[in-house]
């Protein structure tokens, strides 16, 4: 695990508005600090630095890991995981409630890889949406 700066962290959530980059899950109101991210991990020579950094809840950090890339479950190939600092959230992904739903190979891998429709996750965006801190409110 690589030290992240406080000023560089507080860039980081400040950019994020305070939300996991990967299922907007906001840091308001949960127990654990979110993680910082290297969206292309050190593993693979990423940088500790802002432009390969997101915010990430616990959940989406621990399950994505090092991971750069996951099998797309309809097509059998390989592909790219979600990657904040190179394309936008809304072309991968969409909310139906409180599901997210993928438009492209890219947007399931990343939703199996990091479970992010498991029940708890869904039922933790449910409590946010009725606290109105669901991202599509």
């Amino acid at each position: 695990m690589s030290y992240i700066p406080n000023v560089l962290r507080k860039q980081v959530v400040e950019r994020a508005e305070n939300c996991c980059e990967y299922c907007k899950l906001s840091q308001t109101g949960q127990e654990a600090t979110f993680h910082i991210d290297h969206v292309q991990p050190v593993k693979h020579l990423g940088k500790t630095a802002f432009d390969n950094l997101a915010l990430a809840c616990v959940s989406c950090s621990l399950h994505k890991a090092a991971k750069t890339t996951a099998t797309d479950h309809e097509t059998g190939e390989e592909t790219p995981l979600f990657n904040p600092r190179k394309s936008t959230w809304q072309q991968h992904f969409r909310w139906n409630g409180v599901e997210l739903q993928a438009k492209d190979t890219c947007g399931r891998a990343t939703i199996a890889t990091m479970r992010i429709n498991r029940p708890l996750a869904l039922a933790v965006r449910l409590e946010e949406r009725l606290l109105g801190r669901h991202p599509e409110q």
